[in-house]
């Protein structure tokens, strides 16, 4: 087939009334389509007043919760915010023991009226600072004859005691505090355990009643 007849072929094609008749149909067809996703797209002005109270009322809610926390974070700047100071001025009551038990404990000034006089000035300026921590909402923790907490206690040995139950505390080695509700430090405690003998005796009754 020479140029002139492909030519021809294409042209009648294009002619025809049928081939126009289904591209007419397609192109009916596409305006249709898009037409309906127009229709679909259309939004009412109740839903569009529903859709904008709601992003309203998703904003007043994210406002308020951070309102809320910004609030949580100014209140706790203002109750918790000397923590580290405090922890810092803890040092001086540790230093103030040590020097009582220093000063004690020295041969050469027991029985002194020195001894006395300066054992009498160091515990006024304890009682003067524990004051202090008290109007600051920092106090001492009692845990002499208590049962040890790990939110509150670190056992730092244990000491054979029969007359008290094992996990009892019997001796404070550092005095722990609190500011308001949180933990400042952890009292540094020794805690009562059975003996070994009584250990011995309670592991051979065991064994008496289990042959039994």
């Amino acid at each position: 087939m020479d140029k002139e007849e492909q030519q021809k072929t294409l042209e009648e094609d294009y002619n025809n009334p049928e081939d126009k008749k289904t591209d007419e149909n397609f192109v009916k067809a596409d305006l249709d389509s898009d037409q309906k996703k127009e229709e679909e797209k259309v939004i009412t002005p109740e839903e569009k007043i529903k859709e904008l109270e709601d992003k309203l009322a998703r904003t007043f809610a994210e406002m308020e919760n951070q309102r809320r926390r910004f609030q949580k974070e100014k209140e706790d700047a203002f109750e918790y915010g000397g923590t580290s100071f405090a922890k810092e001025a803890l040092n001086l009551i540790d230093n103030l023991e040590r020097s009582k038990q220093v000063l004690e404990n020295d041969e050469k000034l027991k029985n002194t009226e020195a001894l006395n006089k300066t054992l009498d000035h160091l515990n006024i300026i304890n009682k003067d600072l524990i004051s202090i921590f008290n109007k600051n909402n920092i106090k001492s923790i009692d845990c002499l004859n208590k049962k040890l907490d790990p939110n509150l206690h670190q056992a730092m040995m244990e000491i054979e005691d029969d007359q008290k139950e094992p996990g009892t505390i019997i001796q404070e080695i550092q005095k722990g505090f609190t500011i308001k509700d949180r933990l400042l430090r952890p009292s540094l405690v020794g805690v009562s355990k059975k003996s070994e003998d009584k250990n011995k005796e309670s592991s051979k009754s065991q064994e008496n009643k289990e042959n039994k």
